[in-house]
C-alpha cells in the first residue's frame, strides 16, 4: 500500500471516526466530511483518479484526514504525491478543519477492501473473503474467487462451490492475498 503523509500541525480532542464510502451506500456524512468530499474529488479527478474512501478520525497521536485513491490502472506513488500536494494546498487555503490534522493519501493496497459494485467488477477473477450480515447455510464468511457481479448479486467460486450472494447482504469484504 502506497501512503503519502502531509503533516499540517498537531492537537487533542475527542475521540469521532467518520469513514466514507464512496458508494450507494454512504455512511452519514457531517457537514464537514461532505465539504472534504467537495473539494478533495475534483482534485482527485483531475489526475485521472478516483475518490475511494475518505476518512476522517482521531487516532492516538492526532487527527487524520485519509484519502484512498483508486484507478483501473492502480495507483502510484507519483499519484499520491501530487494529490498529497494538492489536496494539502488547497486544505491550507480553504481553512475548513480547525483541528491540525495529518493528511495521508494512500492507494487501496494489495488487501483491498471492496466497497463498491465498481470494486467487485474490477478485482474479477480475484481471491477475496468476504463477511455476510445473514448467514448462508449456517455460514456467514466466505473465501474464494470473484466470479461476476452482475444485479446486485456477487457470484464467488469457494471450495464448496459457486455462490450468489446479494452485494446489500454484503458486512465487510476484502482481497486475499496469494504469495
Amino acid at each position: 500500500m502506497l501512503i503519502i503523509v502531509f503533516l499540517v500541525k498537531w492537537a487533542f480532542a475527542r475521540f469521532f471516526y467518520w469513514e466514507i464510502r464512496m458508494s450507494e451506500n454512504t455512511a452519514t456524512e457531517s457537514p464537514l466530511v461532505k465539504h472534504l468530499i467537495q473539494l478533495a474529488e475534483p482534485v482527485v479527478e483531475s489526475f485521472g483518479l478516483e475518490l475511494a474512501e475518505l476518512q476522517f478520525c482521531r487516532e492516538s497521536h492526532g487527527w487524520v484526514l485519509r484519502l484512498i485513491l483508486d484507478s483501473d490502472q492502480g495507483v502510484s506513488l507519483d499519484d499520491c504525491a501530487k494529490v498529497s500536494r494538492e489536496v494539502g494546498h488547497l486544505l491550507e487555503v480553504e481553512d475548513i478543519i480547525e483541528q491540525s490534522f495529518q493528511l495521508e493519501v494512500s492507494s487501496p493496497g494489495l488487501d483491498r477492501k471492496l466497497k463498491r459494485p465498481k470494486d467487485y467488477i474490477r478485482c474479477k477473477g480475484k481471491k477475496a473473503k468476504m463477511t455476510l450480515r445473514i448467514p448462508i447455510d449456517g455460514e456467514n464468511t466466505f473465501v474464494g474467487v470473484l466470479e461476476d457481479f452482475k444485479d446486485g448479486v456477487v457470484t464467488l467460486a469457494t471450495d464448496h462451490g459457486k455462490i450468489n450472494i446479494d452485494y446489500d447482504q454484503v458486512r465487510k469484504a476484502r482481497l486475499v492475498v496469494e504469495f
